[in-house]
């Protein structure tokens, strides 16, 4: 983790935790390892960036098998999206370099790190470790119940129309179907309603849909993007890297997943 990341090998952790169980554990364990003094600020902030991922489960079983009926598509879309999120992470590892000694900054945080667990204590280690996972599925659905309803209140509205209309001059610049423009707005607020959308769509051209459902899962949306805010404010890492993180993974995603389609033929279903 230190040469290509450049963060402590704790990190190890979170990246793949990040990637076993998707949103938001990463962030959730990043943010711990800030308050126990495991990782400084920078280093929280650099593995922030890039261990919040979506998980298998989702990208192959619910986007591939469910949604497009592939399975060589989800995991085509795991796989980009591991490459864009290791991209990410070798990128960050120039992130905020040559600020104060790491031993200083640890030594401030010594006094909160966690006593070790033992008979006498370990009941309450798991009643907290419950507690803990409960609040996030339950911070998770929340959320995605709160943008699910703000999306049809933009449907009915109209602002979901209007707003996509904005994006078409760019999506014609990319020579992207403008029927795709109200799905990608979707999938920017709230990834499950917007992966949903654009796979949804028909198409001869089946790639597009693809590569930006590879965009989508990278950059994760508003909704995971606010879930991820909620968590890092408590142990004060700034949300600015994880933005830029995100935005920066999505693009590699879907550039991946191009390549891909257009260097491996079985992998491609365009009629």
């Amino acid at each position: 983790m230190r040469p290509i990341f450049n963060v402590p090998g704790e990190g190890a952790f979170p990246f793949i935790m990040g990637i076993v169980s998707g949103y938001p554990m990463g962030a959730k364990i990043v943010s711990n390892f800030k308050s126990q003094g495991i990782c400084t600020n920078e280093e929280a902030e650099r593995l922030i960036a890039f261990t919040n991922n979506s998980g298998p489960l989702f990208i192959i079983g619910t986007v591939g098998i469910g949604l497009f009926k592939d399975t060589n598509t989800g995991i085509l879309l795991f796989i980009t999206h591991i490459l864009a999120c290791l991209t990410v992470g070798f990128l960050f590892r120039w992130w905020k370099t040559g600020r104060k000694k790491r031993t200083a900054l640890l030594q401030e945080n010594s006094n909160t790190m966690p006593s070790k667990i033992s008979l006498s204590n370990l009941g309450e280690v798991l009643a907290n470790s419950i507690m803990s996972a409960i609040n996030t599925i339950f911070l998770i659905g929340g959320f995605i119940v709160l943008f699910s309803v703000i999306i049809s209140i933009f449907k009915s509205s109209g602002i979901l129309h209007t707003v996509s209309d904005f994006i078409k001059p760019v999506l014609n610049a990319l020579r992207i179907p403008t029927s795709y423009s109200e799905g990608i707005i979707t999938g920017l607020l709230e990834l499950t309603n917007g992966v949903c959308n654009i796979a949804m769509i028909n198409n001869r051209s089946i790639s597009i849909n693809v590569i930006i459902c590879a965009f989508l899962l990278g950059f994760g949306g508003i909704s995971i993007t606010l879930q991820i805010l909620s968590i890092t404010s408590k142990a004060k890492i700034s949300i600015k890297p994880y933005i830029i993180g995100k935005l920066l993974q999505g693009t590699f995603a879907a550039f991946y997943t191009y390549i891909f389609l257009n260097t491996f033929w079985f992998l491609n279903l365009d009629l």
